[in-house]
């Protein structure tokens, strides 16, 4: 894709991702002997933004993705096909069919709501140098009067009431000539002590940041947050292979004061499945839990030479070191690969996969038998857990999760940790990988409501510069057939997993056919004993029409809670969706949270073949998020928050004499707090709900 530089809407654009056969039960088998390191404070921080200079005329890239290099005229070079968090299964699965879910007529628990973080936040922060990114994957934690909310690749503590709460950094982040308004908002980079993700003045790149968690742990009054880093060659921003786990850990129980920053090298932690997937290896896509004693991390070790998958890996670090501060912190790792009891093409065993930790509720909802006890939750329906080594060749189905119990947590306080990590297959009503979302026009030609969309497929229109929309955005002429996409649905790994009330909750996106009807994107949700290792209750969560995709539960300490998701369908824009799910009745009928209800069409970059390539892979989620504080349940999810018509997108490129002088941005003049760019829509979506 070519981007004129007299354009100044700099920037790149980062595709991230996320996808999951029939196997026979087990008994229990036991993971391999966790290992004990020392991980030592890496500094400290603050959510304030770091040194930089302002993006616009000066600028020496144009450069729209990672690894993207300028070409000789100054604009980009073509789109590099770089995707960060993985997916081995390509395809779906064979859905049930269900009835659909009644619609809530009312939302008698909402309680309050606001729209979180957006693209045009995370472009324009530390003065635009900042990639372009989708999709933003949602964090959310909340605890002491304040909500903390991360995407990719940018950061803001609001009160309660949504309200941004750090300081008002809008004079000094100049873009393009003009202080800009990011509702205070920090760049990623800046909060763990990076440099810029690409300093525009001289074309560096700084490492390249992604996959945030959020988790505000009320035994110790201190948040954690935690995202992957990938290490760059500065010059290029090519991927050196090298990456970490960076967790920053607040100080006390106020935000938006000191963290201590811990970073934890994975390049190297996976298993050589088969003897043909060697590392160094990918920490992809990590999620965080605590118990009593520790704070947990996981990831999925992809190798970066193949396609094959090295298995889930487990960190268990000690949280009172954590909440303390302390110069060095102890932290036990397990490799799951070859520990689940059911084949593969590895032989008799599987890795696990998306094995994600629990949280659970208040200071007090913790199991404490054995030592202390901290579960995870996985599923197996993916190529990842039945074709490791090949990476390809399952069927997409499964009926069956792994429940994953880790003891004697409180030995991670010790100087000789000594804990047990074991797993067993329960049986579960079947899921799928589903089909990718519906949203209203897909598969059609984009109209002036997807401007980006229009704009590619424009050849009349007047600009700048010239007669075409196409050539504010391309140096050569695109094949202007573009369609309305089908957003991704997430393949069937385990979403947000809750320990609370004594039991496990948690949740995936599943294939369904809703009244018998055509194959839909559903949920398929569970409520599990952990004592007994069976299933206490569970079901599926699909409508005529629509789609529902990424879940995510959060659950009080009474056991009642509310259950996140983007809702889409034929004739419903992409939304932030809820359903209350309980251990008695399940889940109850769904809605569209106040102020949720999506205003327009996706129309963000990876929709688009122009621009990343035949077929595109409309990039969503990839996962949401849920956080409880008391009697609340705060949720936070993908959405387009606002309409952009094709003049106003244009603006002053176009030939108008009001709005913004970047592209795309729907602001009303140059500076002003935009609802987009040019190159997407997204946002999300905060509220609060009592269950």
């Amino acid at each position: 894709m070519r981007i004129r530089r007299w354009l100044a809407f700099g920037g790149s654009i980062v595709l991230l991702a996320s996808l999951i056969v029939v196997v026979p039960a087990s008994a229990v088998l036991a993971a391999s002997p966790g290992v004990a390191r020392n991980i030592a404070a890496a500094g400290t921080t603050s959510p304030e933004t770091g040194g930089f200079t302002p993006s616009g005329e000066g600028d020496v890239t144009q450069a729209e993705f990672p690894g993207q290099e300028d070409e000789a005229d100054g604009g980009p070079g073509p789109y590099p096909g770089t995707i960060v968090n993985r997916s081995l299964s390509d395809g779906t699965g064979n859905g049930v069919s269900v009835n659909s879910g009644k619609k809530a007529k009312s939302n008698p628990q909402f309680k309050t709501g606001f729209e979180g973080l957006n693209l045009f936040q995370q472009r324009y922060a530390r003065g635009g140098n900042q990639f372009t990114v989708e999709p933003p994957d949602q964090a959310l934690c909340v605890g002491n009067g304040y909500v903390v909310e991360a995407v990719n690749d940018v950061l803001n503590v609001y009160d309660t009431a949504g309200q941004s709460v750090l300081p008002d950094n809008t004079s000094t982040n100049i873009v393009s000539g003009f202080p800009t308004d990011v509702d205070h908002a920090v760049d990623l980079n800046s909060f763990y002590g990076y440099a810029p993700a690409i300093n525009r003045a001289t074309g560096i790149r700084g490492p390249f940041v992604t996959d945030p968690s959020c988790l505000y742990d009320a035994a110790t009054g201190r948040f954690f947050v935690t995202v992957l880093t990938l290490e760059t060659v500065p010059t290029t921003g090519a991927f050196t292979t090298v990456n970490h786990i960076d967790t920053a850990v607040s100080n006390s129980s106020n935000p938006t004061g000191t963290w201590t920053i811990y970073r934890m090298d994975v390049t190297n932690d996976g298993t050589n499945t088969g003897g043909t997937n060697p590392g160094p290896y990918l920490g992809d896509y990590p999620h965080i839990g605590a118990d009593a004693n520790g704070f947990y991390v996981t990831t999925n070790a992809y190798p970066w030479c193949c396609n094959g998958f090295s298995g889930a890996q487990v960190y268990a670090f000690s949280k009172a070191q954590m909440a303390a501060g302390a110069a060095n912190v102890t932290v036990v790792h397990f490799d799951t690969s070859g520990t689940v009891n059911a084949p593969s093409d590895a032989g008799s065993t599987q890795p696990g996969f998306t094995v994600w930790p629990a949280m659970s509720p208040g200071a007090t909802s913790f199991n404490l038998n054995n030592g202390g006890t901290e579960y995870f939750l996985s599923s197996n329906a993916a190529d990842e857990a039945t074709h490791p080594v090949a990476g390809t060749g399952g069927n997409y189905t499964s009926s069956q999760l792994v429940v994953w119990t880790l003891t004697n947590t409180s030995s991670l306080n010790s100087a000789t940790p000594a804990l047990s990590l074991t797993n067993k297959l329960i049986g579960v009503n079947q899921y799928a990988i589903p089909p990718k979302q519906k949203q209203p026009g897909s598969g059609t030609p984009p109209t002036t409501s997807a401007p980006q969309g229009y704009c590619i497929n424009d050849t009349t229109t007047a600009t700048i510069a010239g007669i075409g929309c196409w050539r504010l955005l391309f140096g050569g002429e695109p094949a202007h057939n573009e369609v309305i996409s089908r957003p991704d649905s997430n393949d069937t790994r385990m979403q947000q997993v809750m320990f609370a009330n004594g039991r496990l909750w948690g949740a995936l996106d599943t294939a369904l056919n809703p009244d018998g009807g055509p194959q839909r994107a559903g949920i398929a949700w569970y409520v599990i004993n952990p004592n007994s290792n069976k299933v206490a209750l569970q079901g599926y969560l699909g409508a005529t029409g629509h789609d529902f995709t990424y879940p995510a539960i959060g659950v009080t300490s009474s056991g009642r809670g509310v259950m996140a998701f983007t809702a889409t369908g034929d004739a419903l824009n992409p939304s932030s969706g809820f359903a209350p799910i309980d251990a008695i009745v399940g889940v109850g009928p769904w809605s569209v949270v106040n102020g949720g209800t999506g205003a327009a069409q996706d129309d963000g970059f990876t929709s688009y073949k122009s621009q990343v390539g035949n077929p595109p892979r409309t990039r969503w989620g990839d996962y949401s998020a849920a956080a409880v504080d008391g009697n609340s349940v705060w949720i936070a999810s993908e959405y387009i928050a606002a309409a952009c018509d094709y003049p106003t997108w244009g603006g002053r490129f176009f030939g108008a004499t009001t709005g913004d002088n970047k592209l795309g941005t729907c602001a009303s003049a140059p500076g002003a707090a935009g609802p987009r760019t040019a190159l997407g829509n997204w946002s999300t979506r905060v509220s609060q709900l009592v269950p």
